[in-house]
């Protein structure tokens, strides 16, 4: 099968510079790596986007690649190995593998970290308002007790691998016109690890994990929020070689409230009084999540007051200062009237007309 030209690789031009090598390369080394990727041909999709960076990113590999194109490496296949782009993988993927792949404990055979699981969790306005506890089901592999993830029946089982003398990787060589080439890979044998086992583990049979069904108890704090996340250590996807589990993200989606509306920390409520309280005054039990509260409403309120009821809000997990509630008072107007209602409103009217009605009195201001 033809080589993809590795500018096209890389998805760069032919005058890139080596800053835009370097991002290119990161970009794709992360997106195909064998221990990220999920897809069936990431191995050789990363291996391709590794040896065109080894050849670009040389000055003079990529002088004779842009003279002569493959043809200038075409005695040389399998040279890419880890060379060149050693130290970049160890930063990309540092933060995935438990350190990237320098020192011994860190190579790609070695324990690495499961990658985290993410999930969502939907609760009541009112469970945000005071917290709970939730408890999640899940099925996860858990390094085996037995064994503590070796695979082995005892620790006398573990022993040097033969094939690569407990380097986890080997080495070979490779002459071309161009001198030899000398590349690394991980231990077939070992996978990578620099031991083998003699005799497996009988709980895991080997594995070195365990499949288990356990529920994940998690503490919701008062004054959570759409969008926060809560992490639970060691309870993501498996490791691989020994390594621990990743960490579970929950994310948590608060439904909304058929009366109440969340600003930050403070909650807001709109109320109907009739006209008669605005005007002459009265007292009402405001609901709040805490219970109901009695708020004097003064003679004479307009629409749209607010009124504050102090520490009525939300728990605030950052500073400590509960939220407060608002209360928006609208004026309700009845749509029909009995006949004594509709009486004394007539008489009120024309009680009123010894004196300039409010719209007369704006009309007032026109002259």
């Amino acid at each position: 099968m033809a080589k993809r030209d590795y500018y096209e690789v890389l998805g760069i031009q032919k005058n890139a510079t080596d800053q835009e090598i370097k991002k290119a390369y990161r970009d794709l080394a992360k997106k195909h790596h064998p221990d990220v990727s999920k897809e069936a041909d990431a191995a050789e999709k990363f291996k391709e986007v590794q040896e065109a960076y080894e050849v670009l990113i040389d000055k003079q590999k990529r002088g004779q690649y842009d003279q002569f194109g493959h043809a200038a490496f075409d005695q040389a296949q399998g040279f890419g190995g880890f060379g060149g782009g050693f130290e970049d993988l160890s930063d990309i993927f540092g933060s995935f593998f438990g350190g990237g792949f320098g020192g011994s404990g860190s190579r790609r055979g070695g324990p690495i970290k499961g990658q985290n699981r993410y999930l969502q969790a939907t609760i009541e306005f009112e469970d945000a308002v005071f917290g709970r506890s939730l408890d999640i089901p899940l099925e996860l592999d858990e390094l085996c007790s037995d064994c503590g993830g070796s695979g082995a029946f005892s620790k006398d089982d573990i022993i040097t691998c033969k094939h690569c003398n407990g380097r986890g990787k080997v080495t070979s060589q490779q002459r071309t016109v161009f001198g030899v080439f000398q590349s690394e890979s991980v231990c077939p044998n070992c996978q990578g690890t620099g031991k083998t086992v003699k005799k497996a583990c009988t709980k895991c049979h080997g594995d070195g994990y365990e499949h288990k069904k356990i529920k994940v108890e998690l503490k919701i704090p008062a004054g959570v929020n759409s969008g926060n996340q809560m992490r639970v250590s060691g309870k993501g996807e498996r490791g691989r070689n020994g390594g621990p589990n990743g960490d579970l993200l929950v994310e948590i989606l608060v439904k909304k409230h058929r009366h109440f509306e969340r600003k930050g920390k403070n909650i807001y409520i709109t109320i109907p009084i009739s006209a008669l309280d605005a005007t002459l005054g009265c007292k009402v039990d405001v609901p709040t999540p805490y219970g109901d509260v009695s708020l004097t409403i003064p003679e004479g309120t307009q629409p749209n007051t607010q009124f504050r009821l102090k520490g009525k809000g939300m728990k605030d997990m950052g500073s400590g200062s509960d939220g407060d509630e608002y209360v928006e008072v609208k004026i309700s107007i009845p749509k029909k009237l009995t006949k004594s209602d509709r009486q004394l409103y007539q008489d009120l009217q024309e009680s009123a007309k010894a004196n300039k009605s409010v719209f007369q009195q704006f009309k007032d201001s026109f002259k």
